[in-house]
């Protein structure tokens, strides 16, 4: 992966993808005591960051191959990303989700022309699962994160934060990803090594499935002991991606942390300062930007809400908790 993948990523994105807002609110930078500046890819298509890395992958299949059709392992917001772009460039899908995922997010995967396949997450292998139907049915397996096409279409977002932290006069900043696998965040991090240097890679994980936190102390890929049990369920991976670490380990400072409680009141704040509808996992670096403001430097901080797909209990629940 480098800055050209990128680039090629940016320009098959042109006209597909939506160029999202880096936005700011004063009621945020009072918590955080700095400016905040919130890139919302829950206002991505299917409403997440993943549409970009979905289509980036999609279009630089040959056409051969893309035509029998392509399959993919997720919870949720990969898996709606991949059925859209399948859809688009007129073939199949095939998404292997776990069924504890949010059911919106499964439906919305059925919805967009996916075949659905469930699994549990505690007890079974979701890269067995796909690897054996993929070579069974000749389909070609587009990775969540370990995918070097879904990298580079992820790095865009960074390329757009470069462009708008310039025009809104921020040269120097931590940018705070949310982070599963790494994809999102290690694209992010090559763009910015590039286009905006004097920026610092963080990424933003939730208790109890900090793996990527813990690798980067380490200096060796560190895996979760459990699979499930936290809302965030949109960024629980086993353990880093052996493409994604090295780039994370190189790129990204110190790890930050933060509890499912916190993600919700991020959810909450999301939408009563920002009018932006956020799901916990999608909200981990607002939370980190808001509740650990002792272990970010500088004036200001730039943070992803990387997906809005939440289901209606528990958006319900973030708003009565932490209503203001």
């Amino acid at each position: 992966m480098n800055i050209e993948m990128i680039r090629a990523a940016a320009k098959r994105l042109e006209g597909h993808a939506r160029r999202t807002p880096l936005l700011n609110s004063p009621f945020i930078d009072e918590i955080a005591g700095r400016r905040v500046w919130v890139k919302p890819e829950c206002l991505q298509h299917t409403g997440s960051f993943k549409f970009r890395g979905a289509w980036s992958a999609v279009s630089a299949l040959e056409p051969d191959l893309r035509a029998r059709g392509v399959i993919a392992y997720s919870s949720g917001n990969h898996a709606q990303g991949v059925a859209l772009a399948a859809a688009s460039h007129g073939t199949t899908a095939v998404i292997v989700m776990p069924a504890d995922a949010p059911r919106m997010k499964i439906d919305n995967t059925r919805a967009l022309g996916a075949e659905v396949v469930l699994y549990d997450r505690a007890t079974e292998d979701r890269d067995a699962i796909g690897s054996a139907l993929a070579q069974e049915r000749g389909l070609t397996l587009i990775r969540p994160f370990d995918d070097p096409q879904v990298i580079a279409g992820q790095g865009t977002t960074g390329l757009e934060i470069a462009e708008q932290a310039t025009e809104a006069g921020v040269t120097r900043a931590d940018v705070v990803v949310c982070c599963g696998g790494g994809g999102f965040a290690s694209g992010i991090g090559l763009a910015l090594e590039t286009e905006a240097p004097d920026m610092r890679l963080r990424i933003a994980e939730p208790e109890g499935f900090d793996d990527v936190t813990r690798s980067l102390v380490s200096g060796r890929i560190e895996r979760n002991a459990r699979l499930a049990g936290s809302l965030c369920d949109a960024i629980i991976t086993p353990q880093p991606g052996d493409l994604t670490f090295p780039v994370l380990k190189r790129l990204s400072g110190p790890g930050l942390v933060v509890s499912d409680d916190e993600a919700l009141h991020a959810v909450a704040l999301a939408f009563s300062r920002l009018k932006v509808v956020a799901e916990p996992g999608g909200a981990v670096a607002l939370a980190a930007a808001l509740f650990r403001t002792d272990q970010i430097a500088g004036d200001d901080v730039i943070v992803t809400i990387s997906g809005g797909n939440v289901d209606a209990d528990v958006f319900r629940r973030a708003l009565e908790r932490f209503a203001d």
